[in-house]
């Protein structure tokens, strides 16, 4: 009897379990940090994938010019026909016949091109710059990601600030509320306390906004598709030791994509000197032909044949006539007079040349400028952390003591907002002080090559 009553309670647990629904589990989403932030900014960034191209393309371009200093193969097909008036060559006298069959194959080389490597280099240096071009783009993203990055967390940070003021402001309201009760304020205490209450919810609003908005702009940079739900590595407590200015200026020197551009294009333009100077130089080309240049379309004839489709002479025919062989020819050209054209193109090609020298004499003053200002940035904004720290602690410490004598009748209202407030501004203000020190320490680090 028991293990009958137990049955459809066992059948009916077992339905139930079945029953009940399966709910997928989302994944949480990711966290990054900043390496992750960079390293997906320069998988998706349109700025690198288009430096890359443009790198790609200077790389062929030095292939092209590779490849000018070999031998060309080509295939001659022709057909020329030329009206007959009663000759073997027709009426204009430059053709072979009335029809004339071109189907050869010809190697052509310039010699001399061996000696001249000028369009080579030129070409490589161009690669060169596109490279450092690239880099330069890349320097540009990390900057931007850098910035949207510990935009992030200084949202979060004033977030958070905001709900402690809040919940500050809050607590002041119940003690004015108690004391009205009491007969020991008046009532426009309590409407002080709640005015102050709505603009810090008003405040709370607006630093969820802008941490909303801030993980948009970095979410565009990183993701391949549009998408803001991540989270972001707080490394802001995180200490980091300022390099010495001479090992900064050092690797800065070494590692900046805009010094590497600059000579980069210094050689380019010099290489430009070399090839406009070509100009004075004569050409030696050599051609190779192999094939069929005749009046019949065949590699023999196999009927008497006029020896030659200039002769007009019945008898001067031949049994047969071997059509297929070759030729071969050499061409010199010297150049003697072009109106000064290449003499222009020299002096034009050496004025570009100074031109990249004062550029990459400017390229270089002004990275030791930059160093030199980032690095002063970043030991300012290092040596303000701790104010900044201080002026925290002391405001906490004015409001605690503010409202002890609020309650003890011995300050109003006001002086309490106002305490309130100046807390509010020292927490953001140390919050800005540790992100401008971060964003000034990774400016460094990316003018050096380091980040």
């Amino acid at each position: 009897m028991h293990s009958a009553l137990m049955r459809p309670v066992l059948t009916l647990g077992v339905t139930l379990a079945f029953a009940l629904p399966v709910f997928a589990q989302t994944a949480p989403p990711p966290q990054l940090t900043l390496q992750n932030a960079l390293t997906r900014a320069r998988q998706y960034s349109g700025q690198i994938q288009s430096a890359a191209l443009a790198t790609a393309l200077a790389r062929e371009d030095t292939k092209q010019a590779r490849a000018a200093t070999l031998p060309v193969v080509s295939g001659l097909n022709q057909f020329i026909y030329t009206q007959g008036n009663g000759t073997p060559s027709g009426v204009f006298v430059a053709n072979d016949g009335v029809h004339v069959y071109n189907e050869q194959i010809v190697a052509h080389e310039e010699l001399l091109t061996v000696f001249r490597h000028g369009e080579i280099r030129r070409a490589l240096a161009a690669e060169a710059i596109a490279r450092a071009k690239t880099d330069v783009a890349g320097r540009g993203l990390t900057a931007s990601i850098v910035q949207d990055y510990y935009a992030i967390l200084a949202a979060q940070h004033k977030y958070a600030n905001a709900q402690l003021s809040l919940r500050e402001a809050q607590q002041f309201l119940d003690i004015t509320q108690k004391q009205e009760a009491g007969g020991e304020v008046a009532h426009a205490d309590v409407i002080k306390a709640q005015i102050n209450v709505r603009q810090h919810q008003r405040d709370l609003q607006d630093a969820d906004l802008a941490a909303e908005k801030a993980r948009i702009a970095l979410g565009v940079l990183i993701f391949p598709d549009y998408r803001s739900d991540f989270t972001v590595t707080d490394d802001l407590a995180e200490a980091a030791l300022l390099p010495p200015l001479p090992e900064s200026q050092g690797k800065a020197a070494v590692a900046s994509p805009d010094l590497a551009a600059a000579r980069a294009t210094l050689q380019e333009t010099s290489e430009e000197v070399n090839v406009a100077r070509y100009a004075y130089l004569p050409s030696f080309g050599l051609d190779f032909f192999y094939g069929i240049d005749a009046n019949q379309f065949t590699a023999r004839t196999n009927h008497p044949t006029d020896e030659s489709g200039r002769s007009t002479l019945p008898d001067y025919q031949v049994p047969y006539r071997q059509n297929l062989g070759y030729s071969a020819q050499a061409t010199l050209n010297i150049p003697i007079w072009n109106w000064g054209a290449t003499r222009s193109k020299i002096r034009q090609a050496a004025l570009k040349e100074q031109q990249a020298q004062l550029d990459l004499t400017v390229a270089q003053r002004t990275l030791q400028g930059n160093i030199s200002s980032a690095h002063r940035e970043t030991e300012i904004a290092q040596s303000q952390v701790d104010s900044l720290r201080a002026s925290v602690d002391l405001s906490t410490e004015s409001l605690r003591l503010t409202i002890l004598r609020y309650q003890a009748g011995e300050a109003n209202a006001l002086e309490v907002s106002d305490a309130q407030s100046t807390l509010s501004q020292a927490r953001n203000a140390f919050d800005d002080g540790l992100v401008r020190y971060k964003v000034a320490l990774a400016t460094l680090a990316t003018l050096t090559g380091t980040l």
